[in-house]
């Protein structure tokens, strides 16, 4: 029996496809494409939220493999405990590494040069001169030190730094140098000039950058988030930002789209991107390329890559 897949982009758009596959076009849009109960490699719509990628994974009785397209799982993960055991879920990486790291360097870049008040300044006519921070010699503190972690050190290498420190879940050593396990953030974050944050939203995570956190962080410290909204504590990081003691640039909020009206919008010290570090013109030949390489482990019953977990186990 041929095995169904659902893709949220046209099959005969991705050259490389395996046969011997019934493709199904799903982008999250429209009603179903076919049965749920016979899919058996479901690919995640991209950007549409946690309603519309769950919608169809409680019918989903035949699932083998759960495929999304972004580096976070966070967005399906409450449905996981639906789908039958040994269901394999993959996340996306390799394909967003470039373009988040860009626009890390980017917030980090603006906020610092004060880019947002120049461009306010020239909607005003204001030649708005002045003294700025620079990146150069700034200590710089990455907390999730995965692959999206890494390629936003490459990118802030050139550009002549103090010691960068790293943070991930587990201590280990990587080419560029020791990465500290989460608890010795408490002694790392009053020595960085600017806190990135690239860590997936789990359990341990959520809520991380709290009252506690914040207070750690040195004075004139700006803090990026490009990780997930919930990560941090909206409410503390108000304060703080309010306070005028840090700053923040902020790709992710919670919640998020941040509605009209809300208190972040105008808070002072924060730059806002509305959730834009995934989705740019690197996103899809790079989609494609992982989409044919898994389809192709699938059809071949070869090992998949970035498997995050398999239920029932």
């Amino acid at each position: 029996m041929t095995s169904d897949v659902w893709l949220p982009f046209h099959a005969d758009e991705i050259d490389g496809l395996p046969e011997g596959l019934n493709y199904r076009f799903w982008d999250g849009d429209q009603e179903f494409p076919a049965d749920p109960a016979v899919c058996e490699f479901y690919v995640v719509p991209y950007m549409k939220g946690p309603a519309v990628s769950q919608r169809p994974m409680a019918e989903m009785a035949s699932v083998r493999v759960v495929q999304t397209l972004s580096a976070g799982v966070d967005h399906v993960q409450p449905s996981l405990k639906l789908l039958p055991p040994g269901v394999q879920l993959c996340n996306a990486q390799g394909v967003h590494e470039a373009s988040t790291g860009e626009l890390t360097l980017a917030l980090i870049l603006a906020s610092l040069r004060g880019i947002p008040g120049f461009v306010r300044g020239q909607d005003k006519e204001e030649w708005r001169s002045g003294f700025y921070p620079a990146l150069a010699d700034k200590s710089v503190l990455i907390v999730g030190y995965g692959s999206i972690g890494s390629a936003i050190e490459d990118r802030l290498a050139p550009f002549e730094l103090a010691p960068v420190a790293r943070v991930a879940r587990s201590e280990r050593t990587t080419a560029r140098g020791p990465v500290h396990p989460l608890t010795e953030l408490p002694s790392l974050l009053p020595e960085a000039d600017i806190v990135v944050l690239s860590t997936p939203l789990t359990a341990s995570t959520r809520g991380l950058v709290n009252a506690d956190f914040l207070s750690r962080m040195k004075d004139g410290a700006l803090l990026v988030n490009v990780a997930r909204g919930p990560v941090v504590d909206t409410k503390a990081l108000l304060a703080e930002l309010e306070s005028g003691r840090i700053t923040a640039a902020l790709d992710v909020t919670d919640p998020e789209p941040l509605p009209k009206g809300h208190p972040l919008w105008h808070a002072p010290g924060v730059l806002i991107s509305p959730h834009v570090g995934g989705p740019t013109s690197a996103f899809l030949p790079r989609a494609k390329r992982l989409l044919v390489d898994q389809l192709n482990r699938f059809v071949n019953r070869e090992p998949l890559r970035n498997v995050v977990l398999t239920t029932g186990t």
